[in-house]
């Protein structure tokens, strides 16, 4: 009984850690491939073109790379 109990914690510990580390990136949350359409609260589908983070955070990943290709990274 207390290894199931350090289990279930453990997880709580872990998908709270999760769920913080996404409010604090500001990423937008994604599914996977071939899953049901995500709908916002206009009933309109949410991809990741309608991303409202979606411009910033290309701004951002092309600053990794291009810092990443200075460091000598990326080749």
């Amino acid at each position: 009984m207390v290894l199931l109990l350090l289990t279930l914690g453990l997880f709580a510990i872990v998908m709270l850690a999760m769920s913080v580390g996404v409010l604090v990136t500001g990423r937008c949350l994604r599914g996977s491939c071939g899953g049901p359409a995500i709908l916002d609260g206009d009933g309109e589908p949410i991809t990741c073109a309608t991303c409202p983070n979606r411009d910033r955070l290309k701004e951002e990943a092309l600053l990794g790379l291009q810092a990443q290709a200075r460091e000598g990274v990326i080749r």
